[in-house]
């Protein structure tokens, strides 16, 4: 039985299906990794942007412009009567809805980097996780097939030569 990781580098033997089918596998194998490291990375960049916040918060009252699952565009106003509109949206969005005012917490130094107060990147682990989840379970069910398609019956893995 052949493991559903494929090898790097092929059989004595090896026909040219098979090569393509493990070459296959292995960009599945890596697509996957690339995918749990892209969830792992916006993990990271969440908790990279609270602790930016944290360093020099700021607390306002906001207004919600308009609301999404994934953005949400507000309106708030600095103690110095400053009024700013951030061009990406407040980080952690969800359960927002337009007219609704809320407190955000903002970097003095960059009010465009904005949060609804009391969220933080703990909010982004159950999404990221669940994403780099149904990757390996979508390569999980590739590598399956491609290990089935690799050994399937009738496949005597001997290359048969083709007469012109």
């Amino acid at each position: 039985m052949q493991p559903l990781i494929p090898h790097l580098y092929g059989e004595p033997g090896e026909t040219r299906s098979e090569r393509i089918i493990r070459r296959v596998r292995i960009g599945v194998v890596i697509a996957a990794c690339l995918v749990t490291l892209q969830s792992a990375l916006l993990v990271l960049g969440a908790w990279r942007n609270d602790r930016q916040i944290e360093r020099n918060m700021g607390v306002a009252a906001a207004e919600v412009l308009s609301a999404g699952p994934r953005r949400s565009t507000i309106e708030f106003v600095t103690p110095d009567r400053v009024t700013y509109r951030p061009e990406l949206g407040v980080l952690y969005p969800s359960e927002l809805d337009t007219g609704m005012r809320i407190y955000v917490e903002y970097d003095k130094n960059d009010p465009d980097l904005v949060r609804v107060r009391n969220r933080n990147a703990s909010l982004a682990i159950i999404p990221a996780g669940s994403i780099a989840v149904v990757g390996w379970l979508v390569a999980g069910a590739a590598l399956t097939l491609l290990a089935f398609l690799q050994r399937r019956p009738g496949r005597s893995g001997v290359a048969v030569p083709v007469s012109p």
